[in-house]
């Protein structure tokens, strides 16, 4: 029997026995045939690396990003903490200053006064020393002449020179309380801070003691024993250096000669446009210290 025009597609072919109650499964259309595609890696190498790489920067900058604020927090620290402990370094000078005495504070101004014009005076003649010495014909003689002059500044430092030049002549003399020790120090170390490049002490009987670096004061009962010589008041300091900065140094206010001045002694400081300092020290041998070579 012919179908009907108007019955619907089961998807049974006509004359196809359905078992009663069974539903008749749509026709589903067959599925085209898929082509084997070679292996990216073996197709494309290029594309696959790419790939891989950017699969790589993908899983790892955050980390990388966060290394270097990482870095850049830790150096912001780092600053941090110097800037805070300089502050705190400067505010203690600062403090330290302002609870100095006017007096300390006018002595602490002329010693750097005279600090620097000293280091100006020594920079330029190092330059000319420098200009010498490169000047190619003369560089052989300017370099004994440097030679020498060191040598010389070596010897009148070390105190194995006797040397001259302009300075003062300085005499203690005691009052109700005789001249200590302690007050000889004083002056001497002024005295240094002020500039003075070569300095003795004498009593009123004995030689001269040259001072050095390593002279020693001491008390011992009446007189004042130096490196181990015995002198006995007056005393007399002769040092070479500028007049008026030494000077100016020692009238001080609270300095020694006002410490003098108020326990009823009397110091008299005669400044002259030359003063010889003629006591010498013995060089002696060295035992452990060796020169680098």
């Amino acid at each position: 029997m012919a179908a009907r025009d108007d019955e619907p597609d089961t998807g049974v072919e006509p004359g196809t026995d359905v078992e009663p109650g069974a539903a008749a499964e749509p026709a589903v259309a067959a599925e085209p045939a898929v082509e084997s595609v070679p292996d990216d890696s073996t197709v494309d190498g290029t594309a696959a690396d790419e790939g891989g790489t950017a699969g790589a920067d993908g899983g790892s900058g955050a980390p990388r990003r966060m290394t270097v604020a990482g870095a850049m927090i830790g150096l912001l620290l780092g600053l941090l903490g110097f800037a805070l402990v300089t502050q705190v370094r400067s505010n203690a000078n600062d403090a330290e200053l302002a609870a100095a005495r006017p007096d300390d504070l006018v002595r602490i101004l002329y010693d750097l006064e005279a600090r620097q014009d000293r280091l100006r005076s020594e920079i330029a003649g190092l330059e000319e020393s420098r200009r010498q010495l490169a000047s190619g014909v003369q560089g052989r003689e300017a370099a004994l002449a440097e030679a020498r002059r060191r040598a010389d500044e070596l010897g009148i430092l070390a105190g194995t020179l006797p040397a001259f030049g302009p300075g003062l002549t300085i005499r203690f003399v005691g009052g109700s309380d005789r001249i200590r020790d302690t007050t000889i120090l004083d002056a001497v170390e002024e005295l240094r801070g002020a500039g003075a490049e070569a300095m003795q002490v004498s009593g009123a009987s004995g030689a001269p003691v040259r001072i050095v670096t390593s002279t020693s004061f001491v008390d011992a009962g009446e007189v004042l024993e130096v490196d181990g010589q015995r002198l006995a008041g007056p005393y007399t300091i002769v040092v070479i250096g500028d007049p008026q900065t030494m000077q100016t140094a020692l009238n001080i206010p609270g300095g020694v000669v006002d410490n003098v001045r108020q326990h009823g002694g009397t110091v008299s400081v005669l400044d002259s446009t030359l003063v010889h300092v003629s006591a010498v020290r013995s060089t002696g041998s060295l035992h452990y210290a060796r020169p680098v070579s």
